[in-house]
Parts: C-alpha cells; sequence; structure tokens
C-alpha cells in the first residue's frame, strides 16, 4: 500500500497511481484470447474438453451437467443456504421487475403513429466465474433480468471444480431462478463455445456476465465479430473506490477495500480522502484486518494495488473519481446524498457508513454485473434492457403521409437521394387519383 499526496503528484504520476494492473498486458492477454477462440472454433468440444484439462486440471467426459449433479447440487447445500439463495433472488427480482418498460405510443404529426416496444433477445449465455471462488451471486443477477425480460433460451457456462462438477451454489442459484442448462466451461473457452456453438454448447446472440481479463478480452473479441455474439459490457477484474472524509470510519474502510481485493491477484481498492490521518490509520485496518483473512496469498498480491490518495478537498475526491470511473463508488462521507449529483462516472454507488459494497454484491437487489476498466464513463450496469432489444414501429394514414411528405421530398433532395423521395411522391399521386 502507498498512500500518495495527490496534489504534490506529477500528471504521469497520477495516471500511474490509477492505472489498472490487468490492463499492462492488454495485448497479449487478447492475442492469447483469441487463440482459445480460435482453437474452440476449430475443433469443438473437444477443445473444451483439452482447454478444461489444461486449465482447470479437470479431466472431463462431457461438458454438460446431467440432471443427477443438480439433484445432487439441491441435496448438498443446507436449508440456511437455499432460503439465502432465495432471498437473494427475490430482491434483485423486485428492483429488476421495475424496470421493465411499457411500450411507447406517440402520435408526432397528425395521421403519424410511432411507436417502441421491448422484445427479449432470442438466445442468451451467461457467464458465470468460478476461478478463485465460485459465484452462485452471479448466478442470480444474469438469470433473474434474463427472466424477466423473457428470454427464450437461456443457457449458463462456469467452470467446474476439481472433482469435475459445477460448484453446487451455482447450480442450485442457476435453477432457482430459472435456467435449466449448464455447462462446465470456464474462461474465454467458454465464451467462444457460447458465441460460435459447440457440438453440446448451443450458438447464442448475446453473451453475459463478469469475469477475468482474458474473458473481458474474449467477450470484447467475438462482439466484433459478426459470426459471434453481442456482449453486455465490459465487466472485467473487480475494482473499487471509496471517497472518505476525517469522520469516516477507518475499519469501515478497510473492510470496504479487502472486500473487493479478495477476489482477484488483479484487483484494485483505491481510497480517495481529505484526511492523511484516516489514510495513515485506513492503512493500519488493512495490515490488521488482513490477518484475520483467509485468501492470504490473493491478498498478499492485491493489497499491493491498494492506493491511498490523500486530496485537499471533496472536490477534488470527485474529479478524480469521475476520472477513474470505478465499478463500485462508495461515499463514506458526511450527507453522502447531496454529493451524489458530483457522481458522473461509476457502475454503482453505495452511499454512507451502512452500506458495504458486499450487499450489492449478493442481496440490495441493484445487480453487481458492472462496467470495469473506466468503461463506467460510457456503459451502465446490467439491467433487464440488456436482455431485451427496442424494436420502433410507425404507421401513417393517408392524411398523415400528406402532412408529412413536402418534408420527406424535401430532405431526399437535399440528399440527392431521389428514390427516397420518388417512394413518397407515387403515393400522392395515387391519392390524388382517389386511390386507397
Amino acid at each position: 500500500m502507498r498512500i500518495l499526496d495527490w496534489n504534490s503528484l506529477s500528471s504521469s504520476e497520477k495516471d500511474a497511481a490509477l492505472r489498472r494492473p490487468a490492463q499492462r498486458d492488454a495485448k497479449a492477454t487478447a492475442a492469447a484470447a483469441q487463440q482459445i477462440i480460435d482453437a474452440v472454433r476449430r475443433s469443438g468440444d473437444a477443445a473444451l474438453l483439452e482447454l478444461t484439462q489444461r486449465y482447470d486440471g479437470v479431466r472431463l467426459h462431457s461438458v454438460v451437467v446431467s440432471e443427477q449433479e443438480f439433484a445432487a447440487a439441491e441435496r448438498f447445500l443446507s436449508a440456511e443456504q437455499h432460503a439465502a439463495i432465495a432471498t437473494a433472488i427475490s430482491t434483485v427480482h423486485k428492483f429488476h421487475a421495475a424496470q421493465v418498460a411499457a411500450p411507447l405510443r406517440v402520435e408526432t404529426a397528425p395521421g403519424v403513429v410511432c411507436e417502441r416496444i421491448s422484445v427479449p433477445v432470442r438466445t442468451v449465455g451467461l457467464y458465470v466465474p468460478a476461478g478463485s471462488a465460485p459465484l452462485p451471486s452471479t448466478a442470480i443477477m444474469l438469470a433473474v433480468p434474463a427472466a424477466i425480460a423473457g428470454c427464450p433460451v437461456r443457457i449458463m457456462c462456469t467452470a467446474p471444480t476439481r472433482s469435475g462438477t459445477a460448484d453446487p451454489a451455482v447450480l442450485v442459484a442457476a435453477r432457482k431462478a430459472g435456467v435449466e442448462r449448464v455447462f462446465k466451461v470456464g474462461g474465454a473457452q467458454a465464451i467462444a463455445a457460447m458465441a460460435y456453438g459447440t457440438e453440446s454448447v448451443p450458438k447464442c446472440d448475446k453473451l453475459f456476465g463478469p469475469g477475468n481479463a482474458w474473458v473481458t478480452a474474449a467477450k470484447l473479441l467475438v462482439a466484433n465479430d459478426a459470426a459471434g455474439a453481442a456482449a453486455d459490457l465490459p465487466a472485467g477484474v473487480t475494482e473499487v473506490m471509496v471517497i472518505a472524509d476525517d469522520g469516516a470510519r477507518a475499519d469501515f474502510v478497510a473492510a470496504d477495500l479487502l472486500a473487493q481485493a479478495e477476489h482477484s491477484p488483479d484487483a484494485q481498492a483505491l481510497l480517495v480522502t481529505t484526511s492523511l490521518n484516516l489514510a495513515h490509520r485506513v492503512a493500519e485496518q488493512v495490515t490488521w484486518q488482513m490477518a484475520a483473512l483467509s485468501r492470504a496469498a490473493i491478498l498478499a498480491a492485491s493489497v499491493a494495488n491498494i492506493r491511498l490518495l490523500v486530496v485537499d478537498s471533496l472536490e477534488t475526491a470527485f474529479r478524480v473519481a469521475n476520472d477513474y470511473a470505478p465499478e463500485h463508488l462508495l461515499l463514506e462521507i458526511a450527507e453522502p446524498r447531496t454529493w451524489l449529483g458530483h457522481v458522473t462516472a461509476a457502475g454503482s454507488v453505495f452511499l454512507g457508513n451502512w452500506s458495504p459494497e458486499s450487499m450489492g454484491d449478493y442481496c440490495s437487489g441493484t445487480n453487481h454485473t458492472l462496467p470495469t476498466y473506466g468503461y463506467a464513463k460510457a456503459y451502465s450496469g446490467l439491467s433487464v434492457e440488456d436482455f431485451q432489444k427496442r424494436i420502433t414501429i410507425q404507421e401513417l394514414t393517408p392524411l398523415g403521409l400528406q402532412g408529412l411528405a413536402p418534408t420527406a421530398q424535401t430532405l431526399a433532395g437535399l440528399e440527392g437521394l431521389d428514390a427516397h423521395a420518388a417512394a413518397v411522391t407515387i403515393r400522392l399521386r395515387a391519392l390524388e387519383r382517389g386511390e386507397r
């Protein structure tokens, strides 16, 4: 960890302080992901089985999760665990169901009606990471809005455990949230399988879910290929930024930084504070709290990515935050809601001392699939709308056509597109002849 005085840093030093670890090897990561994609396209299931053995250390005979595995997963979880998954599904469903947009119908001119309707994406592929930790919460965050949107085909991929089965909690969460088909495939190879299809994995129209740098690279690659599949948003290695003033609790702040740091060696946690004293106390708390946590090897690497930035004012803190565009932004300051208007780039915001990021990860109701790598400047977190397409409709009566025809004809003339004008003119002449 490093405590840095923001105002004393040069422009290049500020850039270095905010640089995300995983981005340093972006070109090499994209090249490796492309090789995996190419292998899956060539060899289908055979490539999936070989890559699973190579990267996950598991020899599988099939990537399909069987009904016996689903049944075993149901028995493996305790009643308390089943109840927790059900509660999380309930809160996430409640928030996302409220996002469903009503059809839009507007008469833009006399006799001219324009509409917009939402239709579900036909086939969606949901990716649930399970590398260093299985994430049943991600299964919930993806499957619930897909079900609300009404996507007809919903499949899920997740890496197998060392025993050759998918994580039981992920399987239970998937089934409870309405996903019937799950495949034991992880990493970039899962993205390739869902984008192009294999003997077992159906080809999907759109892919969803967070992942490591390889998964993110693979999603971007297949989304740029017309033969591939669209992607939801760039949701890669996790990150958090905490803005705190001198009234913040150092133990809370340290816990929030560590909660994200434990995900991955490449995870990044940043504190931006107006208090040098708080920065020192947070550093002490991070060291003290780490000793009691189980993921010591990961934390040993990711804590090195923690930056404690001391700024001269909260206004500066929010400028830093908007430039960084964090996946998660925690406002542990006095009257945080009054500062919400200063936020222009963040995946999800957590207001006050009693809103830990962990609640958003699991069960507050918002979606935890969020833009990373600074993409929060232009992307939003996952919602029901991402699982749907918006289709516009227009219908003109003869009166409506006559009213707007001169506008269309003039604009067609400005663009030199006489066939456009002719499609209008031929109808006007038909009306003049009394034809309907």
